[in-house]
């Protein structure tokens, strides 16, 4: 019997079982799958010859992630490789904004667009490296990060803190507005925001597309050299040399509670797996309190905040493989990893209305990825493998463009819809399409039956909006990875921090756990000198 049962070998699912292994326990990881890394895999389905990632790419987290660096996952293979620049937006006049690991590239590409611009930017880079330490201490550690919000709020006191805290839960619009004259910082900071589903106007995004950006600029957007599925090679290898098992091929169909316990899972083939400690989920919040736990063994204000339960934006992907770097009309997008294609500000708001109402865009915000650019090995010399994903409503009630498209997802619509995003790229590349040699399409229900936690192609585990993130995320009152079933945690993206592939959804789960068993055999008084101790309340 195992100690623990993690249900699902995504990045968090392996991040959990691996620390659970440093503690010395044994360990059983399921994985649904024919092949574990959840959303980030790679395969050469587009062209031979041609590395493709079927869903993430670019790491910014994962290179900020302590729960990363701790593991040193380079002993086990990884390495990592980076664009020229990290990120480019053009626009379709041929300027552009760039992204550069150099703050000073960057603020010389921002200067270009306005005076004063360029200097702009550094004093948001200045807040970033005073700060950078507490922010990401607190990002990474579980909810509520006590010390690491205790020391910020120290920091801040003196140095405008509730004029930074103002600044970080703007929406970007204002922001930007606020920050910068010209176009160019603007489009940086709502660009970043749209890695979420966090519209130009929605509060807080000024924080997160600054959050992206400071990380994209202190720690590049890098790669894992020869595909994504290379971060989970390392974690695979590094678990099983710790002696744990991994089982792909087994969906979990339950979890067994016994007097309001997790005391094991079920699998769709009959199988019983029991959990001597603890059951990890790297699965969706709808999907564990909506399918694996039974109702019964939820509280009724779960089951009825679960009906309140908001997805991120549906993803729709393209991948090529194409015969020539990509000819942007700006020079600079072509040392970019990432291209952000939208032409202005105002069509970032145009677009996340279309989203918002429901109607699938007719001009899509498209994030672009050039991945031989980032790591050579991915394609023949002188060729490109490249991606573009853009967002889509859930519930289409209508089509922004004059195509018809319903939100079926047939063959025919996945092609119309390709085609649009192609249109999308050749507005800043002309000339794009002549270089196809081939395309896949992976439209939402595609991605969701290749991970079945991007339900309808939602990638961030739940929406990033305010009002489902830290003590509201996955739902209301928790923000924690325990759960209220005891011995069952929480390891995904849908709990604190949420999406992204650093790992902390699933090292804040096995420290949950771990956590819980070295209190069980305390004394009252010893839990409480425990709890004192971790909380740092010295009193």
């Amino acid at each position: 019997m195992p100690d623990a049962v993690v249900i699902g070998a995504g990045p968090n699912g392996l991040v959990a079982a691996n620390l659970l292994a440093d503690a010395g326990w044994s360990v059983r990881v399921l994985e649904e799958q024919p092949e574990p890394g959840g959303a980030v895999r790679h395969d050469s389905g587009v062209a031979p010859g041609f590395v493709s990632d079927l869903f993430s790419s670019f790491y910014p987290l994962a290179a900020a992630s302590p729960v990363l660096a701790g593991m040193r996952l380079e002993d086990h293979g990884l390495r990592w490789a980076h664009a020229p620049h990290v990120l480019a937006h053009p626009l379709s006049d041929g300027t552009c904004a760039v992204l550069d690991r150099d703050v000073a590239v960057t603020a010389a590409s921002l200067e270009a667009f306005a005076a004063g611009d360029g200097a702009a930017w550094e004093r948001l880079h200045e807040v970033w490296d005073r700060y950078r330490a507490d922010i990401l201490d607190a990002l990474f550690t579980p909810f509520p990060p006590v010390r690491a919000a205790a020391r910020l709020a120290l920091r801040l006191r003196g140095g405008g803190g509730l004029r930074l805290a103002r600044t970080l839960v703007l929406p970007v619009r204002r922001m930007g507005a606020e920050e910068f004259r010209g176009e160019g910082g603007r489009l940086l900071l709502a660009g970043n925001a749209l890695h979420a589903d966090l519209a130009p106007e929605a509060a807080g995004s000024g924080g997160f597309g600054w959050l992206m950006s400071m990380l994209g600029q202190t720690y590049g957007f890098p790669v894992p050299v020869g595909g994504s599925g290379a971060l989970t090679e390392a974690l695979v290898h590094r678990l099983r040399a710790r002696g744990a098992t991994l089982s792909c091929g087994h969906r979990v169909e339950h979890v067994v509670v016994r007097d309001r316990r997790a005391v094991g899972v079920r699998t769709a083939g009959g199988e019983l797996i029991p959990a001597r400690r603890a059951v990890l989920a790297d699965v969706s919040v709808p999907a564990l309190y909506g399918g694996l736990v039974a109702p019964e063994d939820l509280p009724d204000q779960v089951l009825a905040d679960l009906r309140r339960f908001q997805w991120d934006f549906a993803t729709f992907k393209v991948d090529w493989a194409l015969d020539g770097p990509v000819p942007w009309r700006c020079a600079e997008a072509a040392g970019a990893g990432t291209v952000h294609l939208a032409d202005g500000l105002d069509e970032l708001t145009r677009f996340a209305a279309q989203i918002a109402m429901g109607r699938v865009p007719d001009r899509p915000f498209s994030l672009f990825g050039q991945m031989t650019t980032s790591d050579p090995t991915r394609s023949p010399r002188g060729t490109e493998s490249a991606w573009a994903y853009t967002h889509v409503p859930h519930d289409v009630r209508g089509d922004a463009g004059d195509e018809g498209i319903t939100g079926s997802w047939d063959a025919g619509e996945r092609e119309l819809m390709a085609d649009r995003v192609e249109r999308q790229v050749e507005r800043f590349a002309p000339g794009f399409r002549a270089l196809v040699r081939a395309r896949r399409v992976l439209a939402p229900p595609r991605l969701q039956a290749l991970d079945a936690n991007l339900t309808g192609g939602a990638i961030n585990g739940g929406t990033a909006a305010l009002h489902q993130q830290l003590v509201f995320r996955p739902v209301p009152g928790t923000g924690r990875p325990e759960t209220p079933v005891a011995g069952l945690y929480l390891a995904s993206a849908a709990a604190h921090p949420g999406g992204g592939v650093h790992g902390a959804p699933g090292a804040n789960a096995a420290r949950a756990a771990l956590r819980r068993h070295r209190f069980a055999g305390l004394t009252r008084a010893q839990r409480a000198l425990a709890r004192r101790d971790r909380t740092g309340d010295r009193r």
